[in-house]
């Protein structure tokens, strides 16, 4: 692809909390990321978005959101071709600020890859498994590969001993993520702009 038809890629860093670790690996992934030079690449920060608990009549899928803060938040998703989520495991699960944000929306995610870092006890891989699942609810494409931060790593570059770029199996993990991400990223954005050349030639 050219460099002005290149799909667009938003990086969701999933924790709002102070002190978070997730600046570190939104970091050392859009870096990895742009290096590649597949797609463009932006990082989007719920802190920016101040997203209220999810509290409209209906869901995304069935109707307009009253929120003016759901509608800048779905106009945002609407622009990107795909993701890459940062995801914290709380309590084996995702944070409660990123499942709201991903109610918050619904068309505008469908038909679209997401890939997931996680981290935590685990490597945050229980956030991971639920969010796959959501994702396939959102009519999203959750790839294979995902990273998983374990806490020995973790725990090195929270106190300064490393970093995430000179850890060589989270790197290598990390391409070989974001060579599969690509792939589904460039099959699903042909598709849909495939589709919408022909909704607009009928």
């Amino acid at each position: 692809m050219s460099q002005s038809s290149k799909p667009k890629v938003g990086i969701i860093i999933g924790s709002t909390r102070p002190g978070r670790f997730a600046d570190k690996p939104a970091q050392w992934i859009a870096e990895r990321a742009r290096a590649a030079d597949a797609f463009d690449v932006e990082v989007l920060d719920l802190r920016d978005f101040d997203l209220p608990l999810f509290e409209e009549k209906m869901s995304p899928a069935w109707g307009p959101s009253q929120s003016e803060a759901a509608r800048a938040w779905q106009a945002k998703i609407d622009s990107l071709d795909g993701f890459i989520v940062l995801a914290a495991e709380y309590n084996r699960g995702p944070t409660g600020a990123l499942k709201n944000a991903l109610d918050y929306a619904y068309n505008e995610w469908n038909r679209k890859p997401v890939a997931f870092v996680g981290y935590g006890g685990v490597g945050g891989a229980r956030a991971v498994e639920q969010l796959r699942l959501i994702s396939i609810e959102l009519q999203m494409a959750p790839i294979r590969t995902a990273v998983h931060i374990l806490l020995p790593d973790f725990m090195a570059v929270m106190q300064g001993e490393k970093q995430l770029a000179e850890i060589e199996h989270l790197n290598k993990g990390a391409d070989d993520m974001l060579a599969q991400f690509n792939w589904w990223l460039q099959t699903l954005t042909a598709a849909r702009r495939g589709e919408t050349q022909e909704a607009e030639a009928a």
